[in-house]
């Protein structure tokens, strides 16, 4: 799943994450994102960018990291926010990771693979 609020970025990525074969739930908002994973939809890894509209990102995922229903879904924090800091809030909030905008196209497949890999069922 990818929740990002910058339409240009969401093509981006649901492009290269489809084209090699992933299936790919888009949210543009945190509330969107909640809403899916409400409906029983549970990704094998968010992307979660940082600064949304209302709820952020860090809001969302923490939420997520305190529901036993999600908490196990694993959460990188995805963004161009990249501030003195940000990366141990996004770590402290429950992100394993922490990838920058914009992306780089030829490393991010092994990015993606590299975070799926944390998968524990």
């Amino acid at each position: 799943m990818i929740v990002e609020d910058n339409p240009v970025n969401m093509r981006l990525v649901s492009y290269i994450l489809n084209k090699i074969g992933y299936r790919v739930l888009e949210a543009p908002n945190a509330e969107e994102a909640a809403g899916i994973l409400v409906a029983d939809e549970k990704p094998d890894l968010i992307l979660m960018d940082l600064q949304l509209p209302g709820l952020d990102g860090l809001g969302l995922t923490r939420e997520l990291k305190a529901n036993p229903d999600t908490e196990n879904i694993i959460v990188a924090a995805f963004t161009a926010h990249a501030m003195l800091g940000d990366k141990e809030k996004a770590l402290e909030a429950g992100c394993v990771d922490y990838i920058t905008k914009p992306i780089d196209v030829a490393k991010f497949p092994k990015q993606i693979e590299r975070l799926l890999s944390l998968k524990r069922d």
